[in-house]
């Protein structure tokens, strides 16, 4: 009975935590809606919206984005960064997003 038991907390455990890891493919759907307008498909930024803009917009790809943390990322989404401003309708969670946004490092 307490072998039993065992497993299936383990399993349990491991199911909890697969279920919370952030999903890229996910994140890809909602980048590709809210996000990849503006910041390119493989995270470098669209010219016409720079000049647009007056704006020098990071690539997303670079070590300079990829160096900062998932936080210091989900601060950015939820409040915006100088003329960028909060994304307020992902279809995913930011964790997916930055999940996404991790795999385009260079």
């Amino acid at each position: 009975m307490k072998k039993m038991a065992a497993t299936l907390f383990i399993a349990l455990t491991a199911a909890s935590f697969y279920a919370l890891a952030a999903d890229a493919k996910v994140g890809q759907a909602a980048y590709d809606k809210s996000c990849k307008g503006c910041h390119g498909a493989a995270g470098a930024p669209n010219p016409a919206i720079e000049k647009a803009f007056s704006v020098t917009m990071p690539d997303l790809s670079s070590a300079h984005v990829q160096d900062q943390s998932d936080d210091d990322l989900k601060k950015v989404i939820a409040e915006g960064k100088g003329k960028m401003k909060p994304v307020k309708n992902l279809t995913a969670s930011p964790d997916d997003v930055i999940a996404f946004v991790r795999t385009l490092k260079k």
